[in-house]
């Protein structure tokens, strides 16, 4: 294991400098910073003093030199809205985030896997067609827009929720509910459908010819053979959802790095934008490598070489 996992460091750190070097590029042909910073009647006496003091009047390579260097130091830079180091203020922001996110990731847990064993179980009844048709749906709203309806609904018309912020439980309730719609359907699309192919298998049928309980049929037989898509659709899920709140949390005003890295991008804060893709980047390998190692604890003939 402990191989696997120095192997794996290594490529995400490979893979980490790629994102790193794609947003660095990506942000230096988006437009020019100094041109935001500026007021209109700036000087050009004025606009190459400061494009000097950012590094600006150097070439392309020199920058990107620069930018590396500093981040071998633990550093993106200040951030040029707020003269804020970059990194802290993203780090600041990760909690609100996690909160979204996390909150977003039980509902779906909660409500998507047991949906998928029940409609699996009750095959082609009324209540597979519905939660079927309900997962579809669920793909297909758009979370900005189911968002928007939420806040029309209970803040403007019912007004027993807050339409925006960051506070007690009451404004979590509809960003978390946006955030989730789409992951519990997609969870309760694929639980459906691994437990259907394996309650079709041959083991399935020995156990429960030999008379056993159907509950430890279910749990100790079926869910534990389905669990490793299921498990790997989680790990994604808990990433891209991380990573995936930066529309809701715009919707809702709510102060986590999605929004932030929203606002760094239309003012051009190169070094917020830098260091939000490097958490989002190293959080997203991270639950990707701990997934794999939860591979072989569901399944032993999987093994990490």
């Amino acid at each position: 294991m402990t191989s696997f996992i120095i192997r794996r460091a290594f490529q995400a750190l490979v893979l980490i400098k790629c994102v790193l070097i794609f947003v660095f590029l990506l942000l230096h042909i988006s437009g020019d910073p100094i041109s935001v910073m500026l007021p209109e009647e700036a000087t050009k006496e004025e606009e190459a003093l400061l494009r000097k003091q950012y590094g600006f009047d150097k070439p392309l390579v020199v920058q990107y030199g620069m930018f590396f260097s500093k981040v071998l130091k633990g550093s993106f830079g200040d951030s040029f809205e707020t003269e804020e180091p970059a990194l802290g203020l993203v780090l600041s922001h990760m909690p609100a985030t996690i909160e979204l996110a996390g909150t977003a990731f039980i509902v779906s847990i909660l409500i998507g896997l047991p949906l998928g064993c029940f409609a699996a179980l009750k095959e082609h009844s009324m209540l597979d067609r519905v939660c079927m048709i309900g997962a579809v749906l669920g793909q297909a709203l758009p979370g900005f827009w189911l968002g928007l309806i939420l806040i029309l609904i209970f803040a403007v018309n019912l007004r027993i929720l807050p339409s925006f912020g960051y506070g007690n439980w009451s404004h979590l309730i509809m960003p978390g509910i946006a955030a989730s719609v789409f992951h519990t359907a997609r969870l309760a699309r694929l639980m459906r459908s691994e437990m259907l192919e394996v309650l079709r298998a041959n083991y399935i049928i020995t156990a429960r010819s030999k008379g056993l309980m159907e509950r430890i049929v279910l749990f100790r037989h079926a869910m534990k053979n389905s669990a490793i898509p299921i498990v790997t659709v989680l790990g994604l899920d808990l990433a891209l959802t991380l990573g995936g709140t930066v529309i809701i949390e715009t919707v809702f005003a709510w102060p986590g790095v999605g929004r932030l890295t929203v606002e760094a991008i239309n003012t051009r804060d190169f070094p917020v934008v830098q260091a939000a893709v490097f958490v989002l980047a190293s959080t997203f390998v991270l639950i990707n490598m701990i997934v794999d190692i939860i591979y072989t604890f569901l399944d032993p003939r999987i093994k990490f070489e």
